[in-house]
């Protein structure tokens, strides 16, 4: 068995001579690779930009935080195109993927305008797009915005669950690649 231990340095740490970040680049790798190792959901986040056009983008940084009230958290990249309209939506959805729905992944890896090209949405007034294939969506209110490091934190107060959970969810990003968790 062999193991790696790797802290960061500051730049007085740092040995003479090492490449300012360095240290931090080598903890960034390792911390990337340790993280890959960690099984997470794979789900989309959708809400509407300003001029009435469905965004979205893919998340397996998400988790339930409370019960009472029922809030869902999901961190966002800063840099994502769609961040600043996910995170400024009073409104937005989290859809639960389950194995066989690797499709919409695949579709919201394209370029942030085309990523609803030929994704039917679901009828009704929904007041963010939901994604009429996914088998399990949380609708949500924005509850709070909150800092992290090079993402942010939003939060969503569940005001209603569409699909059956049951049956829904189980499509997990692991070692860079997807994975399925089945329950019998």
């Amino acid at each position: 068995m062999s193991s790696t231990l790797l802290a960061s340095q500051s730049p007085a740490d740092a040995p003479p001579g090492a490449p300012p970040g360095a240290p931090a680049q080598d903890l960034a790798a390792a911390f990337r690779a340790a993280m890959s190792a960690l099984a997470a959901p794979v789900t989309l986040v959708t809400c509407y930009d300003d001029l009435g056009r469905p965004r979205g983008l893919t998340a397996s940084a998400v988790s339930s935080l409370s019960l009472a009230p029922p809030l869902f958290l999901v961190c966002l990249d800063r840099t994502s195109r769609t961040h600043d309209t996910l995170t400024g939506a009073e409104e937005f959805a989290v859809h639960l993927l389950g194995p066989g729905e690797e499709h919409l992944v695949t579709r919201f890896m394209r370029p942030a305008e085309h990523r609803f090209d030929g994704v039917p949405l679901a009828a009704g007034s929904h007041r963010a797009p939901v994604i009429r294939d996914a088998s399990l969506t949380l609708h949500c209110v924005r509850h709070d915005v909150l800092a992290g490091g090079d993402h942010t934190i939003l939060v969503g107060r569940v005001t209603a669950v569409g699909g059956e959970p049951a049956h829904s969810g189980g499509l997990l990003w692991h070692r860079r690649g997807f994975a399925h968790a089945r329950r019998p």
